[in-house]
C-alpha cells in the first residue's frame, strides 16, 4: 500500500493536467484571452514545442529521452527513499513531467494556457504541470538543504 500513494499522487497530477489542457482546446481559441482577473490573470491557448520559457523550440529529440532519462532515475529515488518530503517531490515533479511529455509524444507540443501579467512584466505562460514541476522542485530544494545529508557527515554522527 505504501507505493501505491505516491502512483496515485503522479496519476491524479497527469490527468488534471491532461483534463485541464483538453477543455481549453475544446474551448479556448489559439492566442485567444479570457480575463479572469483583469490585467492580471488569464486563460488563454498556445502550444510550446519546447522546454519552460520556450527554451529548446523544436528539439523534441532531445527533450523527449532527457525527461524520459530523468524520469527513471527519479522513479528509482522514489521508491528507494523512505523519506516522504523527498516522496512528495519527486511524485510532484513525475506528474507534472509525465503530463508534459504525453503532449510532447502525441502531439509534438505542450499545452500552455495559464497567463499571468505583473504590470508590464509577462510571465510566460504555463499549465497544470508546470505549477506541479515547480512545487516539486521547491520541496525538493528544501529537502537538500535540510535533510539532506553528506556521506561524511553520517558517518561522523555514528561513531561519535
Amino acid at each position: 500500500m505504501g507505493s501505491i500513494i505516491w502512483i496515485l499522487i503522479m496519476a491524479v497530477i497527469v490527468i488534471a493536467d491532461q483534463a485541464t489542457k483538453q477543455i481549453v482546446v475544446a474551448n479556448v481559441e489559439v492566442g485567444e484571452l479570457i480575463p479572469v482577473i483583469k490585467n492580471f490573470f488569464y486563460i488563454t491557448y498556445h502550444t510550446n514545442t519546447g522546454a519552460a520559457w520556450g527554451i529548446m523550440q523544436d528539439k523534441l529529440y532531445i527533450l523527449i529521452p532527457l525527461t524520459i532519462g530523468f524520469s527513471l532515475v527519479m522513479i528509482y529515488m522514489l521508491f528507494k527513499t523512505e523519506h516522504k518530503l523527498l516522496k512528495v517531490a519527486l511524485s510532484f515533479v513525475l506528474g507534472g513531467a509525465i503530463g508534459n511529455l504525453i503532449d510532447r509524444i502525441a502531439k509534438g507540443s505542450v499545452v500552455d494556457f495559464l497567463d499571468f501579467y505583473f504590470g508590464k512584466f509577462h510571465f510566460p505562460t504555463f499549465n497544470v504541470a508546470d505549477c506541479f514541476i515547480v512545487i516539486g522542485t521547491i520541496l525538493l530544494g528544501i529537502y537538500i538543504v535540510i535533510y539532506a545529508k553528506e556521506p561524511e557527515e553520517e558517518e561522523k554522527k555514528e561513531s561519535a
